[in-house]
């Protein structure tokens, strides 16, 4: 993972004398809410093709009547923390190629998007 110096890129910060600071725990949130939207979108997906994963997504709506829709967000946001605190851990003080990152969480985000699209996931339904 290359390290940049900044001032090449940006000569108006030379005279802020910055810290470098690594791009792992950007890189981490980035590539862990691309993940946390494909989760969601995989869901609504499954949600549609199976009774068994409806029945646990419904399971965790409790008395809020919105049915599996809890579960599907509930379950999207328990992987988008844990991979934030898992890719955090591992890149705190790593430089990551943010470039990559950031096209593999919109790849992710685009995929689950699609995935939650009517036409989409209603051709799954059983």
């Amino acid at each position: 993972m290359a390290t940049t110096n900044h001032d090449e890129i940006v000569p108006e910060l030379a005279d802020l004398h910055l810290p470098d600071k690594p791009d792992g725990p950007g890189a981490a949130a980035t590539l862990a809410a691309g993940i946390g939207i494909f989760v969601l979108g995989l869901l609504t997906t499954l949600n549609e093709a199976s009774a068994a994963i409806h029945d646990f997504l419904d399971a965790f709506d409790g008395e809020g009547g919105v049915g599996p829709l809890s579960g599907k967000t509930t379950v999207a946001a328990i992987f988008f923390f844990g991979a934030w605190a898992i890719l955090g851990a591992i890149w705190r003080r790593k430089d990551i190629d943010l470039k990559r990152v950031f096209w593999i969480g919109i790849a992710l985000g685009v995929a689950g998007a699609i995935l939650m699209f009517p036409p989409v996931f209603e051709a799954f339904a059983e």
